[in-house]
């Protein structure tokens, strides 16, 4: 339906339209299509009842020629015509607008005029003038209903002059009747149109008021939903009305019930929310609290609760209470993470401080072995060295972490043999840890060589190896470290461990600094083991895999095999599709045969 906003059927109102947004165009043009038809109804039965009711006068004989049943019935069908294919308003040029006024508003006046003038007896139809000014001012502007006003002033006048001659009584009295009428058509006509454009105005500002409440819902939609702090919405019979993603995975994962009503005192393991609630709604105000939630039988989280109530008009409580969930082990990671992190730059500069004397023991003690000549003498001086160096290249880690950049030259960084140096490590792991027949070694890199330093890559492999222990089953086998090329230039060394999937918040922040699912753990092992896997050019990553029919945690590391170029240059030759997240699953092209073959 198109409407033009400078025909005669467009009210003031709606010529604003064209600066507003296109839905509430289309509203607002919705709304004016349904007032519109509302009168072209009307129209249709205020003819039905003229006609009815000329039928009945030429019936009867009470008066009138009959052929105003002849106009009555083509007013009926005029006003059907209109209702049925006349649009509330069509683009068109001004002879169309004309045109459109004289079929609806122009056809019922002079309708109207030959039923008030040639019809006999005591029937008046002024009253029905009032149909056609209503229209006017309130689907169009204030001219067209001023303009209609005066047009059935000027018939009620022209009627009284041709009723009773000048100047009698009679003409007197039907002059002050029809000047009072024509007034009262004249303030029907501007009242009827303020009100019609105060309600359009009143639309138009709830209909923006609307939008901006759906937007700002929509915005607040966003944010809650995008929190890391778990959000629930619970009424004062415990029933859960709404929870964020957060919340939903926090509490019970893939479990949550989309549809189905969740109450608290209801879930077992959850008495500790529910009884938080209670006691918000007990006294009326805002509480926080460390609350322990068992997730399963396993699991339990111990998080930090506050509650908040909601608020009507007047300051009394609505009757919904809205809470605040965040793991405390995220808490506090996020502590130790400020604390640590200033402790790293204090270590930073106590390691500087350390290298003078440290530099002035190792010479002392190369002078000391050049006076010596006894065994014993010389074993002592030989310790002193060997934990001179070690302290060395512990000062030279602290301080490499501190740095943006290593300070070594990848260049230089020696080729090992990885099965050699793998079988060596995992040998001296097992008898310090007595996991002889726990661990199982599997090395299928015969020859090849990587670019790491021995050392660090010993405490890779260490640090995995106590992860694994730490979360095996201890059932023989349970441990595996395999080792096999993967492409063309790729190793990829894999400690499998036999044991329960990991949380899903520990899962998220795996790799992340000081953060661990143990109270006793530093969280340092898994993020030092990404450290070290970046600097040499490999990547390190999480999967859950099955090996000999047996579900386990894999931390898989892809190191590029040493072929003469430093890891610098190795790195750069890495296709980007080959490139593994760091906690995520390997590309489909990188991934190896399933573990169950390798045996």
């Amino acid at each position: 339906m198109a409407l033009d906003p400078q025909s005669q059927f467009s009210p003031s109102w709606l010529v604003t339209l064209e600066t507003e947004g296109q839905p509430v165009r289309e509203q607002r043009l919705r709304a004016f299509a349904r007032l519109w038809r509302m009168f072209m109804r009307t129209r249709v039965f205020i003819a039905a009842v003229l006609l009815a009711l000329q039928v009945f006068v030429v019936v009867t004989r009470s008066g009138g020629p009959s052929w105003l049943l002849l106009v009555c019935a083509l007013h009926l069908t005029a006003t059907l015509g209109v209702l049925i294919w006349l649009r509330p308003v069509e683009q068109g040029r001004r002879l169309r607008m004309q045109w459109q006024w004289l079929a609806t508003i122009g056809v019922d006046v002079v309708v109207f005029a030959l039923l008030e003038y040639f019809q006999h007896g005591g029937i008046s139809y002024i009253p029905l003038f009032a149909l056609p000014v209503l229209m006017a001012a309130i689907l169009g502007p204030l001219v067209l209903a001023l303009a209609t006003a005066a047009s059935i002033t000027l018939y009620l006048l022209g009627e009284a002059a041709l009723s009773a001659p000048l100047l009698s009584d009679v003409s007197t009295s039907r002059f002050l009747q029809s000047g009072l009428t024509g007034t009262g058509f004249f303030i029907v006509a501007l009242l009827a149109h303020q009100l019609a454009q105060r309600l359009a105005r009143e639309e138009a500002l709830a209909q923006s008021s609307q939008a901006a409440a759906r937007t700002q819902a929509q915005v607040n939609e966003l944010i809650i939903e995008s929190l890391s702090e778990g959000v629930l919405v619970v009424d004062m019979h415990g029933v859960v009305r709404n929870a964020n993603p957060a919340a939903q995975s926090m509490l019970m994962g893939d479990r949550y019930p989309r549809s189905a009503k969740l109450l608290l005192s209801a879930r077992e393991g959850w008495e500790g929310l529910a009884h938080l609630v209670d006691k918000s709604f007990a006294l009326g105000q805002a509480l926080e609290s460390e609350v322990r939630v068992e997730i399963d039988e396993l699991t339990a989280l111990k998080l930090f609760v506050r509650t908040q109530l909601t608020t009507a008009q007047g300051g009394r409580h609505a009757g919904l209470c809205v809470l605040f969930l965040e793991d405390l082990r995220e808490v506090e990671a996020r502590v130790r993470t400020e604390k640590l992190a200033s402790m790293g730059r204090m270590s930073a500069a106590v390691a500087h401080e350390i290298r003078n004397p440290l530099s002035a023991i190792t010479q002392a003690n190369a002078l000391l072995d050049e006076e010596v000549q006894e065994p014993g003498q010389k074993r002592l001086t030989r310790m002193i060295e060997q934990n001179a160096q070690r302290l060395a290249r512990i000062v030279d880690d602290i301080l490499n972490v501190a740095r943006a950049q290593p300070s070594q030259d990848e260049a230089l960084v020696p080729s090992l043999p990885l099965d050699q140096t793998l079988r060596q490590i995992t040998h001296e792991w097992s008898k310090q840890n007595q996991a002889q027949g726990v661990l199982g070694v599997h090395p299928h890199a015969p020859g090849l060589m990587v670019h790491f330093d021995p050392e660090h890559l010993r405490r890779l492999l260490i640090n995995l190896l106590d992860n694994a222990l730490r979360h095996a089953s201890r059932a023989p086998s349970s441990i595996r470290v395999i080792s096999q090329p993967t492409g063309s230039d790729r190793i990829r060394l894999s400690v499998w461990s036999h044991g329960p999937a990991l949380e899903a918040s520990v899962l998220k922040h795996l790799f992340e600094p000081f953060f661990s699912s143990e109270s006793r753990s530093s969280g340092l092992g898994l993020y030092l083991c990404r450290e070290l896997c970046e600097r040499y050019g490999a990547q390190i990553a999480y999967q859950r895999s099955r090996l000999d029919l047996q579900e386990g945690n894999e931390f898989y590391v892809i190191m590029p095999a040493a072929s003469g170029r430093s890891p610098v240059q190795q790195r750069l030759a890495i296709p980007p599709g080959d490139s593994v997240p760091s906690h995520t699953r390997p590309p489909q092209d990188s991934k190896p045969p399933p573990m169950s073959t390798l045996f």
